[in-house]
């Protein structure tokens, strides 16, 4: 069986081997990849966390996520526009952030 530092040892060396055959196979998937970008007539806009089916009608933003919180009602608040009261008269508005 092989010691700790043995082992520390195996995993530098592999940890290397793996970054050099990363580096050599890069270039061939980036071409790869922009090969199938031009074939399927891929936007880039269409490439992000979620699938796209068909086309999106309306706004394309994104929608912002909830920032505070009240702990008593759990009702959330984006910050942006009008504070509502249970935050307006706050202090400090970083107890009712979520985390």
């Amino acid at each position: 069986m092989a010691t700790y530092r043995e082992l520390l040892e195996q995993r530098g060396k592999l940890d290397a081997e793996i970054a050099r055959l990363q580096a050599e196979e890069r270039d061939a998937v980036i071409l790869e990849i922009r090969q199938k970008i031009q074939e399927y007539e891929i936007d880039i806009n269409e490439i992000g966390d979620k699938p796209q089916r068909g086309r999106f009608i309306g706004s394309n933003a994104k929608k912002s996520p909830n920032i505070y919180r009240d702990p008593k009602t759990g009702k959330e608040w984006k910050g942006r526009g009008k504070p509502p009261n249970w935050i307006k008269f706050a202090d400090n508005r970083e107890k009712y952030r979520v985390k």
